[in-house]
């Protein structure tokens, strides 16, 4: 696949969502099964995604329930982020309500005083802010070794790349979320409003085989006029799936799908987190523009990553009602 001059291109003619080719036979259960267990065996040294770097921009915070544990996350008085159980030692009050002032985090409840530090029962734990998305560490939850940094996969530099992190949460568990992005020959049959011409290259010849899956695809834009481009698949944890562009317009940008349990709802359920983040460069003279224009591009791509995974969730959430009860959902 060569780079064009401009990234639009003109398909021949529209072809009818039915009468597109069928992907099912290649889509073998077998094949993705294999490759879930095997990005299941992969360490993750108890590291867990929480949320956007930018969420914690001056007093903000971020706070979140990871496999039952309330943990909540702000930057220090020295900018440095630090984390922490989500609930006050002193009478239990939630801190993802509690204020951050100053770097300090101060409970709502009596005012007790959190900067970072141990204190009065508090206990910090292992944060990381890789630019585009935090991590922490949890390894009361993950009972893996545990690593001194999360794996973060190669992507291009926030600094000269356009980002944008969604979240979503579906009634599923992580290895559904997986499962599911394991899966890209569904991508024009479930989404035909952004995605069509898709079609797998390269996967496993056999289900003990490697994990990456090429596809080439096209980016619907308007009409006959899409964006097409080679993509590859791969699942560096347990609990993330990355796309990376690797021809086309684009390339090297990349989709990061990272899956966090949460824990049960009210009916016992499992309940997991979907952050994916967005981050897209290109070596064209007008993507500068597109980066100074981040802030009004940044909330059209997070909508647009809402709208795939309004279904993909329900892909996640029909696999795990199926893999728990045995029978289909009424």
């Amino acid at each position: 696949m060569t780079r064009r001059r401009l990234p639009l291109s003109l398909r021949r003619r529209a072809v009818p969502w039915e009468e597109q080719r069928p992907t099912w036979r290649e889509a073998r259960p077998a094949l993705i099964a294999g490759a879930l267990k095997r990005a299941q065996a992969r360490p993750s040294g108890n590291w867990y995604v929480v949320g956007a770097s930018r969420a914690l921009r001056g007093d903000g915070k971020l706070a979140r329930t990871v496999g039952g544990q309330e943990i909540v996350v702000w930057r220090g008085p020295d900018g440095r982020p630090v984390a922490g159980p989500g609930s006050c030692p002193h009478l239990g009050a939630p801190l993802r309500d509690s204020p951050v002032r100053c770097g300090t985090l101060v409970c709502h409840w009596h005012g007790l005083a959190l900067d970072g530090g141990p204190y009065a029962g508090w206990t910090p734990l292992p944060v990381h802010d890789d630019g585009v998305l935090v991590w922490v560490r949890l390894d009361a939850v993950g009972g893996e070794d545990p690593l001194d940094a999360p794996v973060v996969p190669p992507r291009p530099e926030p600094a000269r790349a356009l980002t944008a992190v969604y979240t979503g949460v579906g009634v599923c568990e992580p290895e559904d979320v997986v499962a599911n992005r394991l899966d890209p020959w569904h991508g024009a049959w479930l989404h035909p409003y952004s995605f069509v011409d898709l079609t797998v290259v390269d996967s496993p010849a056999d289900p003990a085989g490697p994990d990456a899956l090429t596809v080439d695809v096209s980016f619907k834009v308007a009409g006959r006029i899409v964006v097409p481009v080679r993509a590859v698949f791969t699942a560096p944890g347990p609990r993330t799936v990355v796309m990376r562009v690797c021809e086309g317009e684009g390339a090297g940008s990349v989709v990061e799908t990272h899956a966090t349990p949460l824990g049960a709802d009210g009916a016992g359920r499992p309940r997991t987190a979907v952050i994916e983040a967005v981050v897209a460069a290109s070596a064209r003279p007008g993507f500068a523009a597109a980066r100074r224009a981040a802030p009004l591009l940044r909330p059209l791509v997070r909508a647009t990553a809402g709208r795939l995974w309004r279904d993909d969730l329900a892909y996640a959430e029909r696999r795990w009602h199926l893999r728990s009860t045995g029978h289909f959902p009424d």
